[in-house]
């Protein structure tokens, strides 16, 4: 039988018997189960703490198990372990290692859903996927894997939240909560989306809750400074800045008729108090009763009542008509000493700023749409217009502005000493002077808002807390933790607002560690966000019983060279853990402040039909079944394969049989020709093939495109196939680059085909000669203000700083730079440059 490719006859050792073939064909079934167990018998992925290696800590965000693995997960898992392997061919000490945030709602909910303990269905699904990610072939060290819901691992969950309240970063304060009514618990702002509760898709309401809160405001100014220093893609940075919040203005006082406190107002535009007509309190201010006349008390409490029940979604949408009611109270603009009404409307949030606004109608949309609803007055301190202009160029302007606010810079108006002054110059001078009046001061504030950890839920991590009716809040001494989850036989939310803990007698009861008086637990457990906050640290050293680490594994591991996951953590997850990482720094537990110095995301897979995965529109993709048919080689391939890996795309069903044609054509290849000690030559042509692939493979799995790495790996085996004289350094090159990606397949034929008995993943990764590997030379046109002084001979694919200098360092084209700057220049790529100075 002859193997044929393009139709071309093949060398004759490609030649076989159909026996021989039959024998020799891949079972991806039986070679990936045996090599499964030889890994994880010979540790040929651990990693070693005292290893003098370069260390590299590779790191995927864990799994929630909520049930099966589906191809989503096998898209931020398999693509992302090809970085693992390649650094440890590399020569680097790799730290790959697994685990499971296993705490939560979602697996509460799935759990009582189908009638089973929380433990039972989150157990059972971690074995399962367990044994799904065997299948993957990834290099995890499995012996360093955590599960959040281990006691052994929230021992430690419980020693941080007691670090925190220490530190004054963990206390309890009664204030308005983000309230699923299904989930029966308290979510955090990041777990509202669209106003409904990210997990069972509920409407959320707004209700004042006791709550355990850590106070991640205190970070704020670091952890917005800090990003600027980090390897992250730089939207994600962006989304973080934008959710901290940072705004800078000033803090004035209002005065209040006929009452001798004031209201302190918040304002990144102080610059037009003078256009201040009304001020607006959110509805929950605590001031608003003491403001509320006995006339207008009934109409006040009725609104306060409709706006509990809006979410802050809904509060702060631009779409959403504007509502208020009159206290009956004035204030006094210290600045125009006129008397404004007080109101207040929900489009104004009690945690942002001061929780009052002094609206401005004529510059700010949403104080226009109020003022013209309830017939407020309209007072412009700002134009955008310098004074003097004429009538005409005036009248232009204003039907510029039409009916909206002017929010832009421009000169003041009407306000005092200040008028005529453009804007940029009149603010500092004004915030100065109302220094000096007494009644202003520069001020910042954020829109990041402390972290509301109590949820009153089962299945999380119980908090470490004891009331003592003589000592007051106590917590719980770190040499009797863990506290200890208790099995209950009702774990369903009771409905009141409190824990299914708070029915267990044997759990609540307890003594006062401090005065031995009879006390009560906190029934409440953590967000399981807390758990995910730290997981990193704890792999670093994860059978330790006496610290959540060692100082001397964590100083070796940490921080995260590289972590891959979803960009839906970003003010979460992402957030959350950089807070954890600068409190646990400042208690002398930590040497570094940041946790992940590079971050990468992965994008998200589609259903065939272009849709979101989902089981209910049938159309998740299992990789079971996948791997049954065609081996985890070939899947992990194809997802490597399908396309930019940060963007991900709809799944083709039917473009995975290229791929496995492309293994089956390798898998043959190496059958058919075993390693010869008496080495062919390979032409020239074959090795700048050869070593351009070990370079564009090396760059591109560091910059995780994972696509065009296998692009060129196609490339690269079709030059071998069509070849008659291959030598070993080729095949066993090639081979080591197909590695990171098909790990059970090149194994095997390390071992099998090519004789060798240690593991080609801890082969060295192949080095190329940097003159083989460089592209075609070109003759670069050299041009100096548009005329053409000369050519110079350069690699294709040279970048316009490297065409620059050579031409400047050219013997022949050196004196027409002379030292000078150039103005501009136009560079062609793999064409010509042109160079501007200006004309003496």
């Amino acid at each position: 039988m002859k193997w044929r490719v393009k139709q071309r006859k093949m060398p004759e050792r490609h030649l076989r018997s159909n026996a021989s073939y039959a024998m020799k064909l891949y079972n991806h079934k039986k070679i990936e189960e045996k090599l499964q167990k030889a890994w994880l018998k010979d540790g040929t992925y651990k990693a070693a703490d005292d290893d003098s290696r370069k260390k590299f800590y590779h790191l995927v965000m864990f799994a929630y198990p909520s049930g099966d693995l589906h191809i989503g997960h096998w898209y931020n898992f398999a693509p992302a372990d090809v970085v693992a392997r390649k650094k440890r061919m590399e020569g680097y000490n790799v730290m790959s290692p697994f685990g499971f945030d296993a705490f939560g709602l979602p697996a509460e909910n799935a759990a009582i859903k189908r009638k089973l303990h929380p433990k039972d269905w989150t157990y059972s699904n971690i074995e399962r996927m367990r044994k799904q990610l065997y299948s993957m072939g990834p290099s995890y060290d499995w012996s360093r894997e955590v599960i959040t819901a281990d006691p052994e691992y929230y021992k430690w969950t419980q020693w941080m939240f007691l670090q925190l309240f220490k530190k004054g970063l963990a206390y309890r304060a009664k204030i308005p909560a983000n309230w699923c009514p299904s989930c029966k618990t308290v979510l955090a702002n990041e777990q509202v989306v669209d106003g409904r509760c990210e997990r069972c898709k509920e409407e959320v309401i707004r209700k004042k809750v006791e709550q355990w809160m850590f106070k991640i405001t205190a970070y704020a100014d670091e952890l917005l400074r800090d990003l600027d220093m980090l390897d992250w893609p730089e939207k994600t940075k962006t989304v973080q800045r934008n959710w901290i919040g940072r705004s800078e203005g000033a803090e004035i006082q209002f005065g209040i008729k006929d009452k001798r406190s004031d209201i302190k107002v918040f304002t990144t535009r102080p610059d037009t108090i003078f256009g201040a007509t009304y001020l607006v309190l959110a509805p929950e201010h605590p001031m608003v009763k003491d403001l509320t006349t006995k006339e207008r008390q009934k109409t006040v409490e009725a609104y306060i009542m409709q706006a509990a029940k809006a979410t802050e979604i809904e509060r702060t949408s631009t779409e959403r008509e504007k509502t208020g009611a009159f206290t009956g109270s004035y204030a006094i603009n210290p600045a125009t000493k006129k008397e404004i009404p007080i109101w207040i409307s929900d489009y104004v949030l009690g945690h942002y700023g001061t929780g009052t606004i002094m609206a401005v109608p004529a510059h700010d949309e949403r104080d226009l749409e109020f003022a013209k609803k309830f017939h407020l007055p309209i007072t412009w301190v700002i134009k955008g217009i310098a004074p003097g202009m004429g009538d005409v160029e005036t009248d232009i302007w204003q039907k510029t502005v039409g009916d909206h606010a002017y929010t832009g810079n421009g000169w003041m108006a009407d306000s005092d000493k200040f008028t005529g002054i453009e804007t940029e110059k009149a603010l500092p001078a004004m915030i100065r002077w109302m220094e000096k009046e007494g009644w202003g001061c520069p001020k910042v504030t954020y829109k990041l808002h402390d972290w509301i950890v109590s949820r009153q839920r089962y299945w999380g991590a119980p908090i470490p807390v004891i009331y003592c009716t003589s000592c007051g809040i106590v917590p719980v001494p770190e040499k009797e933790l863990p506290v200890l989850l208790p099995d209950v036989d009702d774990y369903n939310p009771p409905g009141d607002g409190k824990s299914p803990l708070a029915r267990s007698d044997a759990f609540v009861k307890t003594t006062c560690p401090k005065c031995g008086l009879i006390a009560k637990r906190e029934t409440d457990t953590m967000d399981t966000f807390v758990d995910s906050s730290w997981y990193f640290l704890r792999y670093a050293d994860p059978k330790n019983d006496k610290e959540f680490a060692s100082a001397k594994k964590l100083k070796h591991w940490l921080p995260i060279d590289l972590y891959i996951g979803g960009s839906e953590h970003t003010v979460m997850h992402l957030l959350y853990a950089r807070f954890f990482t600068k409190a646990l720094a400042d208690a002398g537990h930590l040497t570094f402040r940041e946790p992940f110095t590079a971050l990468r995301h992965q994008g998200i897979i589609l259903g065939p039909d272009g849709e979101k995965m989902s089981k209910s529109r049938g159309n998740v993709v299992d990789p079971d079944d996948l791997v049954k048919n065609f081996g985890a080689d070939t899947v992990r391939l194809y997802l490597c394969f399908m396309g930019d890996y940060s963007q991900g795309g709809p799944w083709n069903p039917g473009g995975i049989h290229g791929v496995n044609r492309f293994l089956n054509r390798v898998w043959k290849f190496y059958q058919s020709a075993p390693a010869s000690k008496k080495d062919a030559t390979d032409s020239k042509n074959i090795l700048k093939t050869l070593h351009k692939t070990i370079k564009k493979v090396g760059e591109d799995i560091e910059q995780l495109k994972f696509n065009t790495a296998i692009s060129a790996l196609m490339v690269c085996f079709r030059e071998m196939e069509n070849s008659d004289n291959i030598s070993t350094e080729y095949r066993e090159s090639f081979l080591k680059l197909l590695a990171p990606f098909a790990p059970f397949v090149t194994e095997e034929l390390w071992s099998e085909s090519l004789g060798y008995n240690k593991s080609i993943h801890l082969a060295p990764w192949p080095a190329y000669q940097k003159g083989l590997a460089q592209d075609e030379m070109f003759n670069l046109v050299v041009q100096i203000n548009g005329r053409v002084r000369g050519t110079i001979n350069l690699h294709k694919g040279t970048e316009e700083k490297d065409a620059q200098d050579a031409a400047e360092k050219d013997e022949k084209l050196k004196k027409y730079f002379n030292g000078r700057t150039a103005t501009k220049i136009f560079f062609v790529k793999d064409r010509l440059i042109n160079v501007i100075f200006p004309e003496a």
